[in-house]
């Protein structure tokens, strides 16, 4: 096995219509080419956040085309875990979509956040076909226990994501955690997600700092789910 880390595609990425991101689809896809990525997921925030889009949002989906400047569009969303084994949109809309990602979010409907409350809700999502990748586990407002999540990570045969955002802006304090799930996901062979979290097109395909996580825990390069559009499309069930 050799560390050399590669990400073709980014699986977390944000548009306008998140409310809170600053560029459009086609400006994220342009920026994309010009960075070399061949794919990105446009995982919008899920309606519990504030200021995030109706439903309908993701209903009208199908609209955006496969390919724009030359690069794939997986379309998604990030998802707001609202209770043990729920999220903000229904398992039929989960179903029609490329990718879904299911992350904890302050202001959401979230209840309980202790431990032992946010493991469980988090690996009853897991069991859950429709929920690709728990985004973001690292964030240190809603602690986990880290190896039940990554042992269940690999059982069930969902990603767990290095955030490169988390070691940056984002989520304050989540950078050891960050480190520590990806000594985990290298222990028990898990799948992991690298995700840029761009809220504005210049930030996406950046994951230096995962990168550096990824070497320094010895995760093997085939474990990354986004390594290449190829594996991206085949960890999905997607057809290029």
């Amino acid at each position: 096995m050799t560390n050399t880390y590669k990400a073709e595609v980014d699986l977390h990425v944000h548009s306008l219509a998140s409310g809170h991101a600053y560029s459009t689809i086609n400006e994220i896809a342009a920026e994309a080419a010009s960075r070399g990525l061949r794919g990105i997921a446009m995982t919008d925030h899920g309606p519990a956040m504030p200021a995030a889009p109706h439903s309908y949002h993701f209903e009208c989906l199908y609209m955006i085309p496969d390919y724009l400047s030359g690069v794939r569009i997986l379309k998604g969303a990030e998802t707001n875990i609202i209770a043990p084994g729920r999220v903000d949109l229904s398992d039929r809309l989960l179903a029609k979509m490329d990718l879904v990602l299911a992350g904890f979010h302050h202001d959401c409907g979230y209840g309980p956040s202790d431990r032992k409350a946010n493991t469980s809700a988090v690996m009853e999502l897991m069991e859950n076909p429709n929920i690709h990748i728990i985004c973001h586990p690292g964030n240190p407002g809603y602690p986990l226990d880290y190896e039940a999540v990554a042992r269940q990570a690999a059982a069930t045969g969902t990603a767990l994501e290095l955030n490169n955002s988390s070691f940056v802006t984002s989520r304050i304090g989540s950078a050891d955690n960050c480190r520590l799930i990806a000594r985990l996901c290298a222990r028990f062979g898990g799948p992991v997600s690298l995700g840029s979290d761009a809220h504005i097109a210049q930030s996406v395909g950046h994951f230096g700092h995962v990168f550096e996580a990824l070497s320094a825990a010895g995760v093997d390069p085939d474990q990354i789910i986004n390594r290449s559009l190829e594996a991206t499309l085949d960890f999905l069930g997607l057809t290029d």
